[in-house]
């Protein structure tokens, strides 16, 4: 059973839970899937990468003017699942989602590759374009645009999913699953219950 493997603190046992889906050496241990709605409450999900996470939630980065982006700016509430089939754990997790400081930004881009950086400048995410030409044709103009160092895009940037509630859940024999489920209380802290399977 993960009861006693888990610490009181979620965020905690998520750090150890990543940590050994590193160690493990499965591919993208740090995707994650990230749902959000529109305002009227229509969802979509898609697979990001998580740049880190601490004591004040899970961080990302988009295009703010991207699909997610205007959805996050619509309804700021969204959910995100780790999965890591071949250690049969998943882990939910639910909250609101805010922007990142300006320096949290500048520091999450200059972790991106080079060729990351022109590309957020090249492409106008979740737009129409009328073909890959003309998306390379944006890339070229970039990189000579920036020969050197590469800035920040302004439209460019981190948000943080700040968790009111994380759920962890452990594949068991028969479909008799493990499933413990934080949920934040702001006068005391998490909470901790067992959801059955």
């Amino acid at each position: 059973m993960i009861d006693a493997d888990l610490p009181a603190d979620p965020l905690l046992a998520f750090e150890r839970w990543l940590a050994l889906a590193v160690a493990s050496g499965l591919p993208e241990p740090t995707a994650m899937t990230l749902a959000t709605a529109t305002a009227a409450g229509r969802p979509s999900a898609r697979v990001v990468l998580l740049k880190h996470a601490d004591a004040r939630g899970f961080v990302f980065a988009t295009n703010h003017r991207s699909r997610k982006g205007r959805e996050i700016a619509a309804n700021p509430w969204g959910s995100l699942v780790f999965s890591w089939i071949p250690l049969e754990r998943q882990v939910r997790v639910e909250g609101r989602i805010e922007p990142t400081s300006v320096e949290e930004s500048d520091r999450i881009f200059a972790t991106r590759p080079r060729e990351a950086q022109i590309g957020a400048w090249a492409s106008p995410q979740s737009a129409e374009i009328p073909d890959r030409a003309a998306l390379e044709r944006a890339v070229e103009e970039n990189e000579r645009e920036f020969p050197a160092a590469v800035p920040r895009p302004p439209h460019w940037g981190g948000f943080r999913l700040v968790p009111e509630a994380i759920e962890f859940w452990s594949g068991r024999p028969h479909r008799l699953h493990d499933r413990i489920l934080y949920q934040r209380d702001p006068g005391s802290g998490w909470t901790r219950r067992r959801l059955a399977p």
